[in-house]
């Protein structure tokens, strides 16, 4: 340390040197300003201030300690105006300088001329000029929270050995203070964590959509973490991570995008570990990743109980400072509680659907016990009925009837089978045929009877089902557009043996209706010959189920 002595000073009092007796008030008036505040920021502003005035120093700053000791985290400063500011660029990162020296080596440092001392390293351009120099640390609890430094004594004399006796007494005040204002700064800090995640509880396990739950998660943590945008990954189903929801300025640019399997990022955050950037833009491991674009980078899996169920992003934008060490201590915190909130959530989801797929059981097995069984009885009682009359109207009005009754019955059957599917899975092509059914019955003015001959589900492929579907709306349009049909039978049958031995789906669109008329358009017709043939297959007409073989029926069939 570089000392200058006072020059002539002045009669002591009781071992007390007059010029710091005649300055007491002054310190005992900046100890109480500097302990006024509980707000970090403010309170290191107001430091600066008090310790320029006490010093009667032309500029004052604090340079805050980065945790991991390498350079400065942030840089407050006193004295010169924001155009100033803005000209120079770049404040001090303590790297390297004179205010890296401070920070390897935090003793009190009083210098006559900074340009002497050979560890400076000059002004950047727009800087003012400044010459003597003083610099002691802060201590916040045995640590080191940072350095105070005031230059450019306004005299222009240099400081002296009151001066630094005076600032070093600031500076144990201000170690007192910022420890107040950082605790006070950390229960807020932790009580706005505590208040996100109750919200995300609340909205995962309100029983509500899960994506706009989700949409919470995201807002939270961009709110929380400070951060540019909020993002919630979930497993895709081919592997790697897609973007489920995002709280940002433009989310809808990145919702859906997956990120594959074998990205480094992904496979950390899968294996349940956290992982934090200090530069997106720069990181080999983020090069095809959404969040190139920005900084410092916070990216906390999603698990619980040794489960992972996705990750959440939090980056900051760029030239942002990096995530702190307490704030990744609360990140991965909010990401466990959004976790076991999300496994809460799936819980109380598989009871409900529980509770409907026994519910839907039960009436499955009314139907099949109860109604069935009567509607059986009555028909047999109806077919009784219809032998003994003899009266031939009865008898047809009765066949009739049981004839209603047996469509009844095949179409509760079907109602049967539909109850017991999954209430989420894909729809089936049973499923399907059944909706076209009822979709053409409005139309039609009636409904098409049907029948389902083997494994229809399990053994038809996608490709010919979808395609099927297609060939039942185009047979089921042209019954309502030039049959005049009154009666319509479709039967699909997943044990069809086609022309060459194969195995395959046949489907049946018979009808009563008028036929074909000779001369007419075949587009319909073709259309059908065209899907079946791109399958491997066939399509054709034949006679219908009107009297006399009246009608039309429409054959379709397909490999699996």
């Amino acid at each position: 340390m570089s000392a200058v002595p006072p020059s002539c000073p002045p009669p002591s009092h009781d071992g007390v040197p007059a010029g710091l007796l005649a300055r007491m008030p002054k310190l005992l008036e900046a100890m109480r300003s500097v302990g006024s505040g509980l707000e970090l920021h403010s309170t290191l502003d107001r430091i600066c201030e008090t310790a320029a005035d006490l010093a009667d120093a032309r500029y004052a700053a604090i340079g805050v300690v980065a945790e991991d000791g390498d350079g400065l985290a942030e840089f407050v400063h006193h004295g010169m105006d924001e155009a100033t500011v803005r000209r120079i660029g770049h404040l001090p990162d303590g790297r390297k300088g004179l205010l890296g020296a401070l920070i390897r080596d935090p003793e009190p440092l009083l210098l006559t001329d900074l340009a002497d001392d050979p560890r400076s390293c000059g002004f950047p351009e727009h800087h003012p000029p400044m010459r003597s120099f003083l610099g002691v640390p802060i201590r916040v609890q045995g640590d080191i929270f940072g350095n105070l430094y005031v230059t450019d004594k306004r005299d222009g004399e240099p400081f002296n050995d009151y001066d630094l006796a005076m600032v070093r007494v600031l500076a144990t005040e201000a170690g007192i203070a910022i420890g107040n204002a950082r605790l006070y700064e950390s229960a807020q800090q932790r009580e706005r964590w505590i208040d996100g995640s109750v919200a995300v509880t609340t909205a995962l396990l309100s029983g509500g959509d899960t994506d706009d739950a989700l949409q919470v998660v995201a807002e939270q943590a961009r709110r929380l973490s400070g951060a540019a945008a909020g993002i919630v990954l979930l497993p895709a189903d081919g592997g790697g991570l897609e973007i489920a929801a995002v709280a940002a300025e433009r989310p809808a640019d990145a919702l859906g995008t997956v990120v594959p399997p074998d990205n480094d990022v992904v496979a950390e955050l899968l294996a349940g570990h956290a992982v934090f950037v200090d530069d997106a833009a720069t990181d080999p491991r983020l090069e095809a990743g959404p969040v190139r674009a920005y900084g410092p980078v916070m990216l906390l899996p999603l698990c619980s109980d040794g489960r992972v169920l996705g990750g959440l992003v939090m980056p900051r934008a760029r030239g942002e400072r990096a995530f702190t060490r307490t704030e990744r201590v609360l990140g991965g915190q909010f990401a466990a509680q959004a976790a076991l909130a999300l496994m809460m959530a799936e819980a109380q989801r598989d009871r409900e659907r529980l509770a409907v797929f026994e519910d839907r059981d039960r009436i499955a097995r009314d139907l099949h016990d109860l109604v069935i069984q009567r509607l059986f009885a009555t028909g047999m009682m109806l077919e009784s009925a219809q032998r003994r009359s003899p009266v031939p109207e009865v008898r047809d009005g009765v066949g009739k009837a049981v004839d209603e009754l047996d469509v009844t019955i095949q179409e509760i059957r079907s109602a049967i089978f539909a109850l017991r599917q999954p209430a989420e899975a894909p729809a089936g092509l049973r499923t399907r045929v059944l909706r076209e059914i009822t979709m053409a019955a409005v139309p039609l003015g009636f409904t098409p009877s049907y029948r389902f001959v083997g494994p229809v589900d399990a053994a038809v492929g996608d490709l010919t089902g979808k395609n099927l579907i297609a060939a039942l709306r185009e047979a089921l349009s042209n019954a309502f557009r030039h049959a005049r049909a009154t009666r319509i039978e479709v039967v699909v049958d997943a044990r069809a043996a086609l022309s060459d031995g194969r195995p395959g789906v046949r489907l049946t669109v018979a009808d009563d209706g008028v036929g074909i008329a000779g001369g007419g358009r075949r587009s319909g017709l073709r259309n059908l010959e065209r899907r079946a043939e791109s399958l491997g297959g066939v399509s054709g007409t034949g006679p219908g189920i009107g009297a006399d073989g009246g009608g039309t029926t429409v054959l379709w069939e397909a490999p699996y």
